[in-house]
Formats: structure tokens, sequence, C-alpha cells
């Protein structure tokens, strides 16, 4: 079932979206990658949820706003680059937002997200400012990740 452009504003507008709950990332031990996803309510009870992703050797940060029937509608990416269907590069830091007949393949450059890839929870705090989503818990740090030692 394709999502109208109207109903991707009312989603990201809808003020009503929280997170209740802490926010712990997870993955394999001693791995450089950890992701989380969780449950986003709202009183319109919109179908969706977040997950994170956070690769300390790559240098790289996701949070994305998925649809449980569309898939993902909106995204933060920090450390990949972009581009855009018509052939624009956007860059390593960009949003992708949601298009009827192109699903989420535009990005643009935030003016609004500030912090870098390695500061995870700063980011957190913008992504959800501005998508108007109240986080009530917290989101923990992803860990220090010792790398392979070389012999």
């Amino acid at each position: 079932m394709p999502l109208s452009g109207e109903e991707y504003e009312a989603i990201v507008g809808d003020g009503t979206k929280h997170i209740a709950a802490d926010i712990t990332w997870e993955g394999r031990r001693n791995a450089p990658s950890r992701e989380f996803r969780v449950d986003v309510e709202s009183e319109a009870d919109h179908p969706i949820f977040i997950k994170g992703w956070y690769n300390s050797h790559s240098g790289k940060l996701s949070y994305a706003l998925i649809h449980r029937i569309a898939g993902r509608i909106h995204g933060l990416d920090l450390g990949a680059d972009h581009c855009n269907p018509d052939g624009e590069s956007v860059g390593e830091k960009h949003k992708n937002y949601w298009v009827p007949g192109s699903r989420d393949k535009w990005a643009y450059v935030p003016e609004d997200i500030t912090e870098p890839w390695n500061r995870p929870v700063a980011v957190w705090v913008q992504f959800c400012a501005e998508i108007n989503l109240r986080h009530e818990g917290t989101l923990g740090e992803p860990g220090a990740v010792q790398g392979a030692l070389l012999i």
C-alpha cells in the first residue's frame, strides 16, 4: 500500500509521537556495529518504529523512521554518501524523505543536524526534534568496541 504525501506529512508532523522506554544498542560482542529498534506510540496509532545503526569502524550512524507497510519513510544518515535519482550527489550527511512514487530515494543536506556521527546521543536529540518525537527515556551510548589485535 503506497503512502501518500499527505500521510507522510501527517506522521512526521504529529507531535503526539513518543517513546516511553529507555533505548539500548545491541550487537555482537566485540563487533564494531550496534543497532536498536523501538516502537513509536502516538494518539493516531501510526504503524511506525525507529531503527538506529552505528558502526564505529566505518564511521556511520543512521536513524530511520519506518512505516510497517510502506517501509523507511524518513531517515538520517551520517558517514554514507547519497546520490539522488536525478544524479545530484548530496554527501555524507543527509536526510532521506518520502516522495510518493520514489519512496525515500530523495535526500537533502540538513541544517539542523550539527553533531558528528560519533556523538550518537546528541544526534538522536536533534533527530527527535526534527521529526516531532518526544523520547521520555534515555538513549544509551553504543559502547566502546575494541578492534582485533594484530600480531
